[in-house]
């Protein structure tokens, strides 16, 4: 376990605590919204919303692992002898990663067969990229940890592909009050996807241990808190906008002159 001191350890514990906290209402809030939205979007809530669901079971149990990991005595960090378990998070982002995808494509009610297509081929690249993130993770030394995530660059650069060229045509064609917004959460999507690379260099700076330690944790909980609840709220505008032009407003019903 590497050394840390009070002041990093309460700053990842808070971090932990909020995301949890952040993670848990996010999911109420998408299941509870599902009858403000049209049937055909109301998949895209539920996936939208069990993401954020495994995401708040998961950093439940990180933040019990963390505070199983370390205690204070007299204003001291000491190690209890128990390590830290950060495959939770690799756990997490196998399961949640190829839903957030999922529900992008959904909101965007493609055809059956290219939201079937898109959804395997983006799915498990998604899941391919975390297999192949891990290894690199738990490395003890950054050339393998460079290693892997070089591999795991290689499924990420196709979904990137695929969000901005394949996707590309099938966005022009959604309605013009949620073009811009489905841009958005592509490029909220991307650009927290992006930040997660960028995290797992971390080791390869000149910062210490703790230092290390405290800026990766926290770095990847900014990332989930954006990429899973950030790309949910949008997910959720995108189905009542859409809702609202192909349904009609929410409460209201369409009558006819007799």
């Amino acid at each position: 376990m590497p050394t840390i001191d009070v002041g990093q350890y309460l700053l990842v514990y808070n971090a932990f605590s909020f995301t949890f906290a952040t993670m848990a209402a996010a999911t109420l809030f998408l299941w509870l919204s599902r009858s403000q939205v049209g049937p055909a979007y109301r998949s895209a809530l539920v996936i939208s919303g069990l993401v954020t669901a495994i995401a708040a079971y998961h950093y439940f149990r990180i933040f019990e692992s963390w505070e199983s990991a370390y205690e204070v005595r007299n204003g001291v960090i000491q190690v209890t002898g128990l390590a830290f378990n950060d495959a939770y998070r690799y756990v997490d982002w196998l399961l949640t990663v190829p839903l957030l995808l999922i529900e992008l494509i959904l909101v965007m009610r493609l055809s059956q067969s290219e939201t079937m297509s898109k959804s395997i081929k983006l799915g498990f690249a998604a899941a391919l990229m975390i297999v192949l993130g891990y290894p690199g993770e738990i490395a003890d030394d950054n050339a393998t940890r460079a290693i892997w995530g070089t591999l795991s660059t290689v499924p990420f650069l196709y979904i990137v592909w695929e969000l901005f060229k394949g996707l590309g045509a099938s966005i022009e064609r959604q309605p013009e009050s949620v073009k811009g917004l489905i841009k958005g959460a592509r490029m909220l999507t991307f650009a927290s996807w992006g930040f997660y690379p960028i995290v797992y260099m971390i080791p390869f700076t000149n910062m210490g241990g703790g230092s290390v330690e405290t800026a990766v944790q926290i770095g990847y909980t900014i990332a989930d808190i954006i990429a899973k609840a950030g790309v949910g709220v949008l997910v959720y505008i995108i189905a009542v906008r859409k809702s609202a032009v192909e349904y009609g407003e929410p409460g209201h019903t369409v009558t006819t002159a007799s």
